[in-house]
């Protein structure tokens, strides 16, 4: 004797509501995992704005260095006649109507190529502290986090001020 329609339908309804259900419970537990996965530790956090402080105090040692290449370093020209070149170095045309003379011009190309590899520098030392220091899984989870996450970027700026204090680049 067969059973009778409906009940083959149910058997099968009842069979789809529990797939839901266990899909539903794994999905639960994945996010979960997931967003346990995603906090950040004090120590993952530390060592990413120990990186980023480096690569601030270095860019503003740079900066430094080089405004004192400019102004105190400089007998061709004054801070005002650079920043004027400087705006137009690539342009042979500008350079003649601005009448820059050949002195002028290999300073600037100096400062600029000195630029260069500084900037070179500090982005290769960022580079390796991100995969050496942090590693690249934890140096992106912190990345990501700090823009989903307002209360981990509170923390973060907070540490950020207090590693600013010893920046030898704030002092002048």
């Amino acid at each position: 004797m067969s059973s009778p329609s409906y009940f083959i339908d149910f058997k099968i309804f009842y069979n789809m509501k529990l797939i839901g259900l266990i899909a539903f419970c794994a999905t639960i537990i994945s996010s979960q995992a997931l967003s346990q996965n995603l906090a950040v530790s004090d120590q993952e956090l530390l060592k990413y704005a120990t990186v980023i402080d480096s690569v601030n105090e270095m860019s503003a040692s740079v900066r430094l260095e080089l405004a004192d290449m400019v102004k105190k370093g400089n007998t061709i020209m004054t801070t005002a006649r650079y920043n004027e070149l400087s705006k137009i170095i690539g342009d042979q045309a500008q350079l003649q109507t601005a009448k820059a003379t050949p002195e002028e011009i290999e300073f600037v190309k100096q400062v600029v190529a000195k630029k260069t590899e500084e900037m070179d520098r500090i982005s290769n030392t960022y580079q390796t502290l991100a995969k050496d220091y942090v590693t690249p899984a934890i140096f992106n989870k912190v990345k990501k986090a700090l823009t989903n996450d307002p209360i981990l970027k509170k923390r973060y700026d907070s540490l950020m001020l207090e590693l600013a204090k010893d920046d030898p680049a704030a002092d002048q």
